[in-house]
């Protein structure tokens, strides 16, 4: 019997790197939708509040953006009119309900 370097011992305890665990995830939207319902306070928000206090996977740009427009769509944001003209402001539409959703598109 020949004798097994530890890296090959190692290896050999290891899954294959194409074998991964795909997580399920939520689509940007729904998390925006929990984050603001659950998290966020105030009746307004705007780009830079999702920069800064969104969750990470929000926090891109155009993310962010496709994710309000769809909530926009769905009733529950309303876009309203900045002072600037390079600002994004929200009202949220806050609904009684008990588990609330975004039909996926």
């Amino acid at each position: 019997m020949e004798a097994m370097t530890i890296f090959e011992r190692l290896r050999q305890g290891r899954l294959p790197a194409e074998t991964t665990i795909k997580q399920p995830h939520k689509s940007s939207p729904q998390l925006l939708l929990d984050w603001l319902l659950q998290h966020w306070t105030e009746p307004t928000v705007c780009m830079r509040d999702l920069y800064s206090y969104a969750p990470r996977s929000i926090r891109d740009e155009e993310i962010a953006i496709s994710s309000a427009e769809a909530l926009v769509q769905h009733g529950w944001l309303s876009e309203l009119k900045a002072h600037r003209h390079d600002r994004r402001v929200w009202l949220i539409n806050r609904k009684p309900i008990i588990h609330p959703t975004v039909p996926a598109e």
